[in-house]
């Protein structure tokens, strides 16, 4: 070969290996900056289908300061770009492009969270729903057989069909979608509790365990009680004597109860009202919990038909009403229902 030509191959080769490592420099410069300087995080929603390509266009729609032609090229040289997941995200600011890959390719969406909590009533539950942060509110304008309807028990209340546990949510996701994860959870726990019940237990149905675990959830103040509360209600379903617990009158007054239960609350009859009525009530009166479940098919063997709390959580079990109309005047003096 001419030396001229070699000459010139030669410059040729160094140019290119320059402009190289120019650009790998510039690369790795790159690649240790931010994506999104700014003070607060970005809201990324990514779309199940959307290519490599578009996902980085919306990463500079979202706010992010980089390029979306550089964001495209590093996600294609990463190997990854196929690997990124759908769903909702935070870009907290100082993100590193390396740092939001790994973020697309680990699914880490921006989660908020639900806490349902033991004994709430379905009232409660709506209004949590309301005020969940980032939630979509599909079940606000849906009256509760419409609600039921979609979630595929129609003709079945809501009260005490969603299980009391924390849910976690990506912003943006219908309550719906965790209302129907919470109903499943219920379904779940009931059956478990169901599938280990003692022999001989009042209840004849997991539906009858759950209302009666209800009331055991509404009238436990120490959880150590919940077997001896439920042992005291199955003794009186046993041999057919009226329930008479309050909580189950206070759930049929509604929004009408003012905080002050009175005798001419007991007297009043409802669906619910356990002083009039007897057996259980018609639905579940709250969301019991696991232990409640528990307690309600697993009962303390005990003689008591009567229980009254004791002011400090507790409860004082009777098997006599002489016995428990002394624990009444000693413990709750004064606490009785007020008359009307």
């Amino acid at each position: 070969m001419p030396k001229g030509r070699m000459k010139l191959l030669k410059s040729l080769l160094g140019m290119a290996m320059a402009l190289t490592l120019v650009l790998g420099g510039s690369a790795y410069w790159w690649l240790g900056q931010a994506v999104h300087s700014g003070t607060a995080a970005l809201d990324l929603s990514i779309e199940p289908g959307t290519s490599p390509k578009a996902i980085a266009q919306a990463v500079a729609d979202a706010g992010a300061q980089t390029s979306p032609v550089l964001l495209y090229a590093w996600f294609r040289l990463s190997g990854q770009s196929r690997q990124m997941r759908a769903g909702s995200y935070e870009i907290a600011p100082g993100t590193s492009p390396q740092r939001l890959l790994n973020m697309l390719v680990r699914g880490e969406e921006s989660l908020r969270s639900l806490t349902l909590v033991e004994g709430w009533s379905w009232r409660q539950v709506r209004q949590a729903l309301r005020k969940a942060e980032q939630l979509k509110q599909d079940s606000r304008g849906l009256t509760d057989d419409e609600l039921m309807r979609q979630l595929g028990r129609p003709g079945v209340a809501p009260e005490g069909r969603f299980y009391p546990d924390t849910y976690s949510y990506a912003k943006g996701s219908s309550d719906m979608a965790v209302l129907q994860r919470a109903m499943k959870s219920m379904d779940k726990h009931l059956q478990e509790a169901w599938n280990a019940r003692q022999p001989g237990v009042s209840v004849k149905s997991p539906e009858e365990a759950l209302i009666l675990a209800s009331i055991v959830e509404k009238e436990t103040g120490k959880g150590s009680d919940r077997p001896l509360i439920a042992g005291v209600f199955h003794n009186r379903l046993r041999i057919g004597m009226l329930l008479q617990t309050d909580p189950t009158v206070i759930y049929g007054l509604g929004e009408a109860f003012d905080g002050n239960l009175r005798r001419v609350h007991l007297r009043s009859d409802t669906p619910w009202n356990t002083y009039t009525r007897g057996g259980l009530p018609p639905t579940p009166i709250a969301m019991p919990g696991k232990a409640a479940l528990l307690a309600t098919v697993q009962p303390a063997t005990t003689k008591a038909l009567y229980f009254v709390a004791k002011g400090d959580g507790s409860s004082h079990f009777s098997a006599t009403l002489d016995e428990h109309n002394r624990a009444v005047n000693r413990y709750q003096r004064g606490m009785a229902p007020k008359p009307e």
